[in-house]
This record gives C-alpha cells, sequence and structure tokens, in this order.
C-alpha cells in the first residue's frame, strides 16, 4: 500500500495516541526512579532527538523519519510538550533556539524571549510601601505575564528552515489533544503539589470531577487547544497575534479577580523575533556557542568554561573534591558577572570583554587552592568605561524552574538546539479559552528597581525582555563541525547544569547519558549546592573544612544533549525526568 506524507504522519500520531491511551510502565517517582543512573544512551547513524516527555520525541522522530528540517522537528516537538508538559512550556510561553544551518554552514540565534506589555514601568514588583512583592504575590495573575514569543519563533524558524508544509507538523499535537493523553507520573505530581490553581478554568481541566488532581495514567483531552493549533496551522502566526486568540490572552490577562495584567492587543501584533549573533569561545580543541543575551546562558557558560581553561580539569577526575571545587568557584565568579552586567541588549549595552580570554584569565587566578573564595564580586570587564553610562547595581530576580529542553540534528546535518519555558511551573496559573497556559516571565525581571541607589539593568520597562538562564549550546570540533547539542531546563542553575554535561563529555570523555547522569552541583555566587542522595552530597564534609558554605537538595535538572560519533550521533536524556530519545 502506498502512503503519502500527510498520511504516513497521521498515521504515526495515531499509534502513538494508542500507546499514550494503553498500558504503560511508569516509575513510582519521576524524580528519581530506581537504578536512574543506569539509563543506557541511544545511538543512531543519521538523525536524533532529545526531548522531555516521550510523546513529544516520538513526533519529532516522526517528522525527521519523514524527511523534516531539525526545525520541522522541534515544532511538532513543541507544539506536543504544551500539552502533554503544560507545567513547563507551551503556546503561551518564549523560547530560545540555536540552528545550525548545515546547507550555509552557519549558526544563527533566534530570539522568541516574551516582552513587557507597553505600560510596564520599573515599580511593577514593589508593594505600596516600595518594598519588593513576594514571589507568588507577583507570580499569580496577570501582572506577570508577558507577550507570548513561542508561534512568532516557531513560524520564523520554519520560514527560513523548514522543509514540510507548516500544517503538516501540527498533525501530531491535534490528533493527541482531540482523541486524549494519559497523564505521566510527573504532571500528576506538578498538579497535586500546586497550591495556586484559584483560576476556575484551571481547576476544571487539572482536576477531575472529584475535585481531585488528575491521577497517573487518567486520560485527557484537550479539544479547546486542538482548535486553537488547527487555526494557526491554517493561518499561521498572525493568527496568535491578531483576531479571537489574542482577544482572549488579553482578556486572560487583564481580568482575574485579583492582579490583573495590562497587556493590550497592539502589544500582542508588535511582537517581533529577534535573530541575534550566537556567542561563541574556544575550550580544549572546541569552539563553544550559545545564546546571546537576553539570555544570560551563553555568556556564563562561556565564562565559566573560560575561568576553567587554564586548569587541568581531566586529571581531578568526576566528583573528586578538585572538581567539585574548581567549578564551583568558577560559577561564583561568572554569576557575579551575569548579577549585574547582563540585561536585555536593545534596552542597555553590556561592557565588551566579558569573554575576552585574559579578562577571564585573570578571573581564573582568583580561584584558590587552599579554601573557598565565598561570595565573589564582579570583575572589571575590558571596555566597561565604553559601556552606556549605567550605575551597575545588584540584581534582586527570583527565577523557578519550569522549563524544557529539546536536541535534535536531522538527516541533513543541520542542528536546533532550543530552551523553551513559561517560566514557573504552570506559568501565571492563567488558561486561555484556547487551552493554554499563560507564562510568568516578567518575574524574571528584577523585582527591585536599583540597589543601593544604583539602577537595575534587568529593572521592568515597557517592550524589554527579561534576562534569562537558559542555555541552549551548540559545540564544533577543531575541523568545525557539530559535535554537541546540549540544554536544561532548571531556571538559574541551568547554567551549572550545562557546564557539567559539556564538562562529562569534553574533558572526562563520558558519552552523554553518564555526563548527565553526573550528580549535579555547582554555585551559583552563593551555597555550593550538592544534589541530595549522590556523591555530590557524600562531599559535603570536605567541601566545608575547605570554607565552603554548602547546600545539599535536590536538583532536578532536564539534560538532554546528543554527541557526534565516527559512527554518527549518541544521545542522552534526564535520568531524573521522563525524557528520551530517539534515533534512526
Amino acid at each position: 500500500m502506498s502512503v503519502n506524507p500527510p498520511q504516513l504522519l497521521r498515521l504515526v500520531a495515531i499509534a502513538f495516541i494508542a500507546l499514550a491511551a494503553g498500558a504503560m510502565a511508569q516509575p513510582a517517582d519521576p524524580e528519581r526512579a530506581p537504578g536512574w543512573t543506569d539509563k543506557a544512551p541511544v545511538v543512531s547513524k543519521r538523525f536524533m532527538i532529545a526531548a522531555a516527555n516521550p510523546l513529544a520525541a516520538d513526533a519529532g522522530y516522526a517528522i525527521l523519519r519523514q524527511g523534516g528540517s531539525a526545525v520541522d522537528a522541534a515544532i511538532a516537538v513543541q507544539l506536543v510538550l504544551g500539552l502533554v508538559e503544560p507545567q513547563s512550556s507551551g503556546l503561551g510561553g518564549g523560547a530560545f533556539m540555536l540552528v545550525h544551518d548545515a546547507k550555509r554552514n552557519k549558526l544563527i540565534a533566534y530570539d522568541g524571549r516574551e516582552t513587557a506589555p507597553a505600560a510596564a514601568k520599573p515599580d511593577r514588583f514593589l508593594d505600596g510601601s516600595g518594598k519588593p512583592l513576594r514571589f507568588y504575590d507577583a507570580v499569580i495573575g496577570g501582572r506577570s505575564v508577558g507577550v507570548p514569543g513561542t508561534v512568532a519563533l516557531l513560524a520564523e524558524t520554519h520560514q527560513r528552515h523548514g522543509k514540510l508544509p507548516w500544517a503538516e507538523l501540527f498533525v501530531p499535537a491535534i490528533e493527541l489533544a482531540q482523541n486524549g493523553f494519559r497523564v505521566s507520573p510527573r504532571l500528576h505530581t506538578m498538579i497535586a503539589t500546586e497550591r495556586h490553581f484559584d483560576q476556575p478554568r484551571a481547576r476544571a481541566y487539572f482536576y477531575d470531577a472529584a475535585g481531585e488532581p488528575l491521577a497517573t495514567g487518567a486520560v485527557i483531552a484537550n479539544r479547546a487547544y486542538a482548535a486553537t493549533l488547527r487555526t494557526i496551522a491554517a493561518g499561521g502566526a498572525r493568527s496568535f497575534y491578531e483576531g479571537d486568540i489574542a482577544r482572549d490572552i488579553v482578556a486572560t490577562v487583564n481580568s482575574p479577580p485579583a492582579n490583573p495584567g495590562d497587556m493590550t492587543l497592539a502589544d500582542l501584533a508588535a511582537y517581533k523575533v529577534r535573530v541575534r549573533e550566537p556567542v561563541c569561545g574556544p575550550y580544549r580543541a572546541y569552539r563553544v556557542c550559545g545564546m546571546p543575551l537576553p539570555s544570560a546562558g551563553g555568556l556564563t557558560v562561556l565564562q565559566m568554561l573560560g575561568i576553567l581553561e587554564p586548569y587541568d580539569i581531566k586529571t581531578m577526575e568526576p566528583m573528586s573534591l578538585w572538581s567539585v571545587h574548581f567549578i564551583s568557584e568558577a560559577g561564583r565568579l561568572a554569576y557575579a558577572d551575569r548579577s549585574v552586567y547582563m540585561a536585555d541588549p536593545d534596552f542597555y549595552t553590556p561592557p565588551a570583554g566579558l569573554i575576552d580570554p585574559e579578562y577571564l584569565r585573570e578571573r581564573s587566578q582568583l580561584i584558590r587552592t587552599d579554601g573557598s573564595m565565598g561570595r565573589a564580586k564582579p570583575g572589571t570587564p575590558p571596555a566597561r568605561a565604553a559601556a552606556q553610562k549605567v550605575a551597575y547595581g545588584d540584581d534582586v530576580a527570583l527565577e523557578f524552574p519550569s522549563t524544557s529542553h529539546i536536541s535534535i540534528v536531522d538527516l541533513y546535518g543541520n542542528a536546533v538546539a532550543m530552551t523553551t519555558t513559561i517560566e514557573d511551573v504552570f506559568g501565571s496559573r492563567l488558561m486561555t479559552e484556547g487551552g493554554f497556559l499563560l507564562n510568568n516571565e516578567l518575574t524574571d525581571f528584577s523585582f527591585a528597581p536599583t540597589a543601593d541607589g544604583k539602577p537595575v539593568a534587568n529593572r521592568v520597562d515597557g517592550g524589554k525582555r527579561p534576562r534569562s538562564s537558559m542555555a541552549p549550546t551548540i559545540v564544533y570540533d577543531r575541523s568545525g563541525r557539530v559535535h554537541m547539542i546540549a540544554g536544561s531546563p532548571g531556571a538559574s542553575a541551568i547554567i551549572n547544569y550545562v557546564v557539567k554535561t559539556l564538562v562529562g563529555v569534553l574533558d572526562w570523555g563520558l558519552d552523554p547519558q553518564a555526563a548527565i547522569a553526573l550528580p549535579n552541583f555547582g554555585s551559583r555566587n552563593g551555597p555550593t549546592e550538592l544534589e541530595k542522595d549522590t556523591a555530590a552530597a557524600a562531599l559535603e564534609p570536605k567541601l566545608r573544612a575547605l570554607g565552603h558554605e554548602t547546600r545539599v537538595a535536590d536538583e532536578t535538572s532536564g539534560l538532554h544533549a546528543i554527541v557526534r560519533t565516527a559512527a554518527g550521533w549518541i544521545g542522552g536524556a534526564d535520568p531524573r525526568r521522563e525524557g528520551a530519545v530517539r534515533g534512526d
């Protein structure tokens, strides 16, 4: 029987819907399953995808098998993630995407970050006495919602890099939304532990008829989301930013009984994706590239690697006292710069030289072997005096982890690293009539617009994009070929998670699955954070003896990485979550 491409996509979609609705063996604890570090890497000769949910990975895999590009697959994955992992990303959020265009041998950075409404002012998150609001007093409701950028990002990148028709990429998500999927253990856990669902529409979706959180294995359909996807599939991004969907977004943002926002139809219509130059720097024999500002992820990852460059990390071995010490100290120095120097470059000119090798070498000399430096101070990068005259103040921004990452390489040698988010778990907790949640991304701005009398670069302003820590990363080998694609959720800890994985592969020679499974650790210029119940936590007494203030806790990353091998590709997905890798 001959089957044309649209029919094949539909058949594949139906097949994995049937799988989703069937009995699925799932671990009792989605955060830490027995034997979780034994998860095996996946190998492939031609193409590969790693994503945060098996159904999303299956959707992207179907697109790649059909000859779609890495961007085509990323679109299909994102649309499914917005359905099956709504707590992390979706149409109501934003994303950063790095695309390696093999035909042009060029890396392009696409900024789909949310923007503040035009009416937003620097005092947005201050109370009546001028003090910063408590985090959830700012998050819940419309005040925290930024103009979503994800749909515009998907459309822009498809126009430039897509191969399959736009509408075909929506088929798997529409089928799942219409016919239903089974609630995963992780989604159930997130719903059951959530305490801020006040909006009746959201409660009606995430709770059963008895008012209980949807159980693991319960079948849930989202026909409103299916209708929204059909509209966008037929009308493109414009149908999201204008018309009924846009009116629904504005009404949802501005009409909650508490904490209403001030978004307008003009804010939505004015949204634009920014095409930016990636930030790149050397590390060992490799060239590491990431997102530029307003994501601080790329610069901070490169700063940490540049600070570590003079030291022989390879001989320190994974999870030794010295590897944890040096990487944590590098984090203190890099996060200190991040706090004062990084913000939306369309509103602020950062100082040049943040990843200048000589500057980073000077910073690296501050690492001591006889003790921890404690809280690091920001450095003085070259050409700071030539920057816009801003009195830099420490940022008071709170980031909480609810994000997702997608790594893809296609048949043609194109690669995508995409990190996508709605910020906190379930974002603003506002669900539109169109069946998707809205972000709370504006709480990534500093709540305090000044610090010690100095203006903060990452303060709120109308039309501005909040600083992010998302760090989609693509690494090139000495011959200029894509060597590695990586990224993670995890709020501001994303940077440490990504650096750990890069060091694991590039210094210690681990496969990506083993590198991802290494215990998480690092410092964000506060305590040295050590993942609970791991070899990292076992180092706590020695680190304390070296002068480290320590904190042992869960460090639930969601890393996904793909690495080139002599025979093709090898991929890994974080065993701490539900991620999956698919290859030919």
